[in-house]
C-alpha cells in the first residue's frame, strides 16, 4: 500500500542579501526549513532597493517572506494572494504578520550602556526615514531624559551616500564641536556610526574619551573598518528568520496569524574601541589614556607617559586608577592584547607579525604573556574564533 508524498510548499523569500543582519535572517529561515521542511524556496541576490521581481505577478506559490521597502513591493505581495510574513517594517499591510527586532528595546539598551559608563551628556545621529529608526531614537531619548538629562539630535542625510560628502562631514564636525564633552552618541545604524568616527578623527576629538559612539546592527565589515573600531548593537537575525518561517508555516497550514508583532530582543552590545571606556573627567588621566591609545603599539613605557605629562609615575598611577580603575601599565597591556585578539580573529598574520604590530618585543614574550593572561595560546584562541565563524 503506497501513499503519495505531500507536495512541496513553494516559498518566495524577498530579502536582501547585502547585509550581515539579513544574511543571518536567511540562515534562520534555512534552519527552520531544514528542521521542519522541506520547502521549495526561491531566493535571489537582492539589495534593499531592488525592484519588484517581474515573475511575482504570475507566480503561483504558497507563501512569501518579505522585507518591504516600497509601496510597489507591498502592493505586489498583496496582489500575489498568498500568506506572507513581513520582516522589515512594523506597519505592514493588514493581515500580514510582522517578525523583527525590538527597536524600542535597542534604544533603551544603548542608553543603559552609556549611563552605566557614567555619561550624562547624550546625542543622537539618525535618519528619519523609517519607523524603526524613529523607534530606536525615541526610546533612547526617553530613557536618558528620564535620568535627568537632555539629548541633542541631528538628522542625517540619505543612508546610502550624502550628495556632497565633504560638505556633509564639515557640517557633522561643526555639530560635534557644539556638543559639551564628554558625550555619548547613539548612531542609529553602523553606517552613520562610521561617518561619526570619521568626523571625530578629522576634528581631532578623542574617541571614546571625549566622544563615545555606539552604532546599531553590528555589521562587522563596517565596525572593524572604522578607526577606532565601532561598538554596535548585535541583532538576532537568525531568530527573526526562524520565527518568520515558523509563522509562515502556520499561515500556509490555515492557522490564524499571531495576535500582534513578534519582537525579538537584541543579542547584546559588542563593545569595541568607540565606547570601551568610562567617562574620564580628570584632565591628566584623560591625556594619559589618549597617549596610550595613540602610542600603545610603539613600545612606549610608563615613564615616557609620565614625562610627557610632566607628572611623577606615582601621580600618574594614582590618577589613572581613580579615573579608570587601572594603572598605566595595565592599560597599555589591555590595549595591546585587545589588538592582538582582533588580529588573531580577523587576519592570517603570524604571531611574529602580530607581536611586531602590537608593540611586543618578541613573539615568544607575546605567546607567554598571552597564555598567562587568558589561559590559552594565541593559536588556540585563533582556532576557537575560526570555529565560531
Amino acid at each position: 500500500m503506497s501513499s503519495e508524498a505531500a507536495p512541496l510548499l513553494r516559498v518566495a523569500i524577498l530579502v536582501e542579501t547585502t547585509r550581515s543582519y539579513t544574511r543571518d535572517l536567511l540562515a534562520g529561515v534555512a534552519r527552520y526549513v531544514h528542521e521542519r521542511g522541506p520547502w521549495s524556496t526561491f531566493l535571489e541576490l537582492r539589495a534593499v532597493e531592488s525592484a519588484v521581481p517581474p515573475w511575482l505577478e504570475r507566480w503561483n506559490g504558497d507563501g512569501i517572506i518579505v522585507r518591504t521597502h516600497s509601496a510597489e513591493m507591498a502592493g505586489a505581495v498583496a496582489a500575489a494572494g498568498v500568506p506572507a510574513v513581513e520582516v522589515r517594517t512594523a506597519v505592514p499591510l493588514p493581515g500580514i504578520p510582522f517578525v523583527g527586532m525590538d527597536n524600542a528595546l535597542i534604544g533603551q539598551r544603548v542608553a543603559e550602556h552609556f549611563l552605566d559608563r557614567g555619561y550624562r551628556r547624550f546625542a543622537v545621529y539618525a535618519l528619519d526615514t523609517e519607523s524603526f529608526f524613529r523607534e530606536r531614537v525615541q526610546k533612547f531619548v526617553t530613557h536618558v531624559e528620564a535620568n535627568g538629562t537632555t539629548c541633542a539630535v541631528l538628522s542625517a542625510q540619505d543612508e546610502a551616500s550624502p550628495a556632497d560628502w565633504e560638505q556633509h562631514q564639515a557640517e557633522l564636525i561643526s555639530w560635534l564641536a557644539s556638543l559639551a564633552k564628554p558625550v555619548g552618541i547613539f548612531a542609529a545604524n553602523d553606517q552613520l556610526g562610521v561617518r561619526l568616527l570619521d568626523a571625530c578623527r578629522r576634528a581631532g576629538l578623542a574617541v571614546p574619551e571625549e566622544v563615545a559612539v555606539v552604532g546599531c546592527e553590528n555589521e562587522e565589515t563596517l565596525c572593524e573598518f572604522s578607526s577606532p573600531t565601532l561598538t554596535s548593537v548585535r541583532f538576532d537575525g537568525v531568530q527573526v528568520g526562524y520565527r518568520a518561517a515558523a509563522t509562515l508555516d502556520q499561515l500556509m497550514r490555515g492557522e490564524p496569524p499571531p495576535p500582534g508583532p513578534q519582537l525579538i530582543p537584541p543579542r547584546g552590545i559588542v563593545v569595541r574601541g568607540s565606547s570601551d571606556e568610562f567617562v574620564i573627567e580628570d584632565p591628566v588621566a584623560l591625556r594619559a589614556v589618549r597617549i596610550i591609545r595613540e602610542r600603545a603599539y610603539h613600545n612606549i613605557m610608563v615613564g615616557d607617559i609620565a614625562a610627557q605629562l610632566g607628572v611623577s609615575r606615582s601621580t600618574l598611577e594614582r590618577r589613572l586608577k581613580a579615573a579608570i580603575g587601572r594603572g598605566a601599565k595595565e592599560e597599555l597591556l589591555r590595549i595591546r592584547f585587545r589588538e592582538v585578539d582582533r588580529l588573531l580573529g580577523n587576519t592570517d598574520h603570524t604571531v611574529e607579525t602580530i607581536a611586531e604590530l602590537t608593540g611586543f618585543t618578541h613573539a615568544h614574550y607575546l605567546q607567554t604573556a598571552y597564555r598567562e593572561r587568558t589561559g590559552k595560546t594565541p593559536g588556540e584562541f585563533r582556532r576557537e574564533m575560526n570555529r565560531i565563524r
